[in-house]
């Protein structure tokens, strides 16, 4: 089978890595000011260096760095957007089995971006990597799905429609620099749809008075907006789960409820399932894949979220159960989720998220000769 040359690759990853010890005591050091600005970038740009290197090493093609550069996986890229502030709070449903959770975003002001956010991240990112440099960042989405209108201004913003429009411009704006710095992989991670699987979350979002159909439409829209003007030869793919926090979880329930609306609303160039669980459900809603589609489905077969690891044998079997719906040219393979959604990190070893991604080549080369 031929080789797939433009992202998403038969073998990828979702984007966050385990934080290197050094970089980790470095962090809480700044934090604590016993270290200096300069000298955490010093060691945060080396711990990227080592870690795009060991990267490509594996045998991955899709280079990420690691989200070294932020403590969560969305609140550094949207807290920078003007009109947004970061409170910590209480969530409408939060993840099991922890007492800590992340922050909630409130909507203070008008939504633009005034200012590059991780465009110089992506241009040190770049000037590192031999393969394929690729950039990950938050869904709009996920500046509404976790707390609601309730924490949305209705003074600034009375008609959440304007919201949105103002939420995709600045998006754009943002991808646009990434184009201009020559970035062809971006990956938006956008939780909500695999939350929306959950008959829980469904039913929360109609107690605060959303409609969660209109809700998808809604964020596939502001998707589709943000992209609209991206380059031809940009790959934009969209990343979801169900939730990924110190090895915990958040929602349940397969994609039946949101699989057709985001296999073909959706205007990206492949779609990061995590299909590690039985949380997840089968596979059966990927016959909503679009026939004689180019896009690509990446299988999230390999947890982040045990240090155990999988059975090739029994992985290349799920596989194939996946092409009786989607053509295997059709498919890639990848982790479920980051290992490091945030900076605290999941509970595996460096050897242990090594060996995952080293079987997620192993199992891409064995399946389509990558």
């Amino acid at each position: 089978m031929a080789v797939n040359t433009k992202p998403p690759f038969r073998a990828d990853q979702v984007g966050s890595l385990l934080r290197p010890q050094e970089l980790a005591e470095a962090r809480t050091k700044l934090r604590a000011g016993e270290m200096s600005a300069e000298k955490y970038a010093e060691i945060r740009d080396k711990s990227i260096r080592d870690v795009v290197a060991k990267q490509e090493s594996v045998g991955l093609t899709g280079i990420t760095d690691g989200e070294f550069s932020r403590d969560w996986w969305h609140i550094d890229f949207l807290e920078r957007l003007d009109g947004v502030k970061a409170v910590n709070e209480k969530p409408l449903i939060g993840f099991q089995g922890s007492d800590e959770q992340p922050p909630i975003l409130h909507v203070t002001g008008k939504i633009s971006r005034s200012k590059p956010i991780f465009t110089d991240y992506f241009k040190f990112l770049k000037s590192e990597v031999k393969k394929t440099p690729k950039i990950t960042i938050p869904a709009p989405a996920m500046l509404y799905h976790r707390g609601g209108r309730a924490k949305v201004s209705t003074e600034v913003y009375p008609d959440l429609a304007v919201m949105w429009a103002d939420v995709s411009a600045a998006y754009a704006k943002e991808i646009a620099d990434y184009a201009a710095a020559g970035c062809k992989y971006l990956q938006i991670d956008d939780v909500s749809f695999a939350y929306l699987c959950d008959s829980k979350y469904r039913e929360t979002f109609v107690k605060n008075g959303d409609d969660p159909e209109k809700l998808l439409r809604t964020y596939a829209g502001a998707i589709n907006a943000a992209i609209a003007n991206r380059p031809a030869d940009m790959a934009v793919t969209t990343h979801t789960c169900r939730g990924n926090f110190k090895n915990t979880w958040a929602a349940s329930g397969g994609y039946e409820p949101v699989a057709e609306l985001l296999l073909n609303d959706l205007n990206v160039d492949g779609y990061f399932m995590e299909f590690d669980s039985e949380r997840a459900g089968g596979f059966e809603p990927l016959r909503f894949f679009p026939k004689s589609s180019k896009k690509q489905v990446v299988l999230g077969l390999i947890t982040t979220k045990s240090p155990v690891l999988e059975d090739m044998d029994a992985v290349c079997r799920r596989i194939d159960e996946a092409a009786k719906f989607v053509p295997l040219e059709n498919l890639c393979i990848s982790t479920q989720c980051g290992f490091a959604s945030t900076h605290h990190g999941n509970s595996l070893t460096m050897d242990e998220q090594w060996r995952k991604l080293e079987l997620v080549v192993k199992i891409a080369r064995k399946v389509w000769n990558y």
